[in-house]
């Protein structure tokens, strides 16, 4: 990161278009990457990652100015715009790529994702499954998915599930939209 002032936090939470269009507009966050981590081997693909074999999550590794938006904030948005109750799924998105997951840069975010991730379980009748791990063996996404709701819009799966859960953000988070 170029910035000193900027965080970086790594989050899963099923397909990371759906992450990657919500982090997009929120307040404080200058860059949000697509890309793979927690997984084993070198470098994965996309078709290597959906079928299931490398341990890899689909995640969105997200700069942020804690100044302009709090890790807790980032977190609550997490918490809502995902199920964090289902195991390896998110809606018809299936397998352990689309888990999920807080992956922390520093003892300090470890800290406080395990606090929220208590305050969710407590929500959520004892339900979630959001692992918590520093991160491991990050890959960025291939080109193609960078900036994917943004250029894709119509595309179905955009239209349909991506699109939700954006204005599920925009609705519940006034205060944090850009």
């Amino acid at each position: 990161m170029s910035d000193t002032n900027l965080e970086r936090i790594t989050l899963a939470g099923g397909c990371f278009w759906c992450l990657e269009a919500v982090y997009e507009r929120v307040r404080g966050v200058h860059r949000v990457e697509n890309g793979y981590s927690n997984g084993q081997g070198p470098t994965p693909t996309y078709e290597a990652v959906c079928g299931g074999n490398t341990g890899f999550a689909e995640v969105v590794r997200l700069d942020f100015d804690p100044a302009e938006v709090s890790l807790r904030e980032l977190l609550e948005v997490f918490f809502t715009i995902h199920d964090p109750t289902t195991l390896n799924r998110q809606g018809a998105d299936v397998g352990t790529q689309y888990r999920s997951g807080i992956y922390w840069h520093t003892e300090a975010q470890r800290q406080l994702a395990a606090e929220v991730i208590t305050e969710a379980n407590a929500a959520h009748g004892g339900r979630v499954v959001t692992e918590l791990q520093p991160e491991a063996n990050y890959h960025p996404a291939e080109a193609y998915h960078q900036h994917y709701y943004a250029r894709n819009p119509e595309q179905g799966y955009c239209a349909f599930v991506v699109a939700g859960k954006v204005d599920k953000f925009l609705a519940s988070f006034k205060r944090l939209v850009k």
